[in-house]
């Protein structure tokens, strides 16, 4: 981290006597490490290791982003005299300049514990050896006969950076990240070939699920697929499985950060207080949850991070704003970018919520579709299963859900209690009454 430390400090130090009023500096290092077995065979291995630092510069009212992964000090002295020169040509924007110190202010004490400190213990071996154990336990599974293709991959990562601003902030992140998963397809009786997949992460190594229940999990999500028909057009309630829901969260989200807001770009703009979900949807941003993937102590402006509610009780109530749009917007600045989502949890699990449902889908899976960030309208492409009687039965595909966001999540009728352990967005199984299916 010192290295880092005094790359960024360098770099800082440089543009200030270049002409910069004020500037930024983050210095990085990433290795990424990763293995691919396809059918028996080693297909793939990759290692690569980059480091930089990008640089921001504030020059008499103009701004200016750049990086450069040079950075011995003749070059990077040359690299930030010229980048200095090159802002001067911008055009002013009174609303660029690093934040106010006093948001650097208040960091959590927590403990977040991101970085696995074994990382540099695990081996090209061992890498491989998941990897081959992952298509093993794919490839004995009952109806396995099917399978044309299994691919696995192991792959882990270790970053490390340090920011530095000339007004007074400065702060290092280290964490690791290790992830394991298997795709599998097989042979349906029409000729089709339906595909699935399961894969799983954590920060920590030793906190990752076996490879067999992986492999496992991938071949018997694609058997599932197989006889897969479209349903027909119906409006119906749905249960969305955690691990996709969080796709439909995001064209929920996309439109609540600063540029569509301050453009008049978004469906949610004037809309803060406003009911948008029912009553059910509790959603809060919580950059300080131990071991999550959007973690952190401060965020890439170097303000502390805290928790902030973004729906309550379904009403609209925060939204990520940095520093240069909530200065145009006339707001304080949260965050620029979402850390981790949390939810306020149900006390069912997805075998209650389907139990409850008389009749209706279970979408497992989103498919392409688009949703409009300016009027909320979306329609995307779904498969998942037919729900009778409280019952999972046969596969549907070739299906698709439409709607508007801002009616669609006030038909949020259960939350469940089962967060999705391996994304950032931590979203449980959701059920919606009344949703519009298109199908045969």
């Amino acid at each position: 981290m010192s290295e880092l430390r005094v790359a960024a400090e360098r770099a800082v130090q440089l543009a200030q006597t270049a002409g910069a009023g004020q500037a930024a500096a983050s210095a990085f290092e990433a290795r990424d490490v990763s293995v691919t077995w396809r059918d028996g065979k080693l297909e793939t291995i990759a290692e690569a290791t980059t480091s930089g630092v990008g640089i921001e510069l504030y020059v008499d009212g103009r701004y200016a982003s750049v990086s450069t992964s040079d950075l011995r000090p003749d070059a990077l002295a040359a690299f930030v005299t010229e980048a200095v020169a090159m802002t001067r040509a911008i055009a002013e924007d009174r609303f660029r300049a690093l934040p106010d110190p006093a948001l650097y202010v208040g960091q959590s004490a927590v403990e977040l514990d991101l970085e696995d400190a074994a990382y540099d213990a695990v081996t090209a071996v061992q890498r491989r050896e998941v990897a081959q154990q992952l298509e093993a336990a794919a490839r004995d599974v009952p109806g396995a006969e099917r399978i044309l293709s299994v691919t696995t991959s192991c792959s882990d990562s270790r970053s490390e950076s340090y920011r530095v601003h000339s007004n007074g902030f400065s702060g290092g992140k280290r964490g690791t990240a290790f992830w394991l998963g298997a795709e599998v397809s097989v042979q349906d009786a029409d000729g089709r070939r339906p595909e699935d997949s399961a894969f799983a992460g954590a920060r920590h190594r030793s906190a990752l699920p076996d490879a067999a229940r992986v492999g496992r999990e991938a071949t018997e999500r694609t058997l599932a697929r197989l006889g897969a028909s479209k349903g027909r057009s119906a409006v119906l309630p749905m249960v969305l499985d955690h691990r996709v829901g969080g796709r439909l969260l995001s064209h929920l989200l996309a439109p609540l950060h600063g540029g569509p807001l301050q453009q008049q770009r978004s469906f949610l703009q004037g809309r803060f207080g406003e009911q948008i979900g029912s009553n059910l949807l509790h959603l809060s941003d919580d950059p300080l949850l131990p071991g999550g993937f959007g973690s952190r102590l401060f965020d890439g402006e170097g303000l502390a991070a805290r928790r902030f509610a973004l729906f309550e009780h379904g009403a609209l109530r925060g939204a990520y704003l940095d520093t240069y749009y909530a200065r145009k917007l006339g707001e304080l600045p949260t965050t620029a970018r979402m850390s981790n989502l949390a939810w306020r949890l149900g006390d069912r699990d997805r075998a209650a919520l389907i139990a409850s449902v008389p009749e209706g889908i279970l979408v497992t899976g989103l498919l392409g579709g688009n949703s409009n960030a300016t009027t909320g309208d979306f329609s995307l492409g779904v498969q998942g299963f037919a729900i009778e009687d409280g019952r999972i039965g046969a596969p549907l595909a070739e299906m698709n859900i439409a709607g508007n966001h801002l009616t669609f999540w006030k038909n949020l009728a259960a939350v469940g209690n089962d967060p999705y352990a391996y994304s950032a967005m931590r979203t449980p199984t959701l059920l919606f009454d009344a949703v519009q299916f298109a199908g045969t």
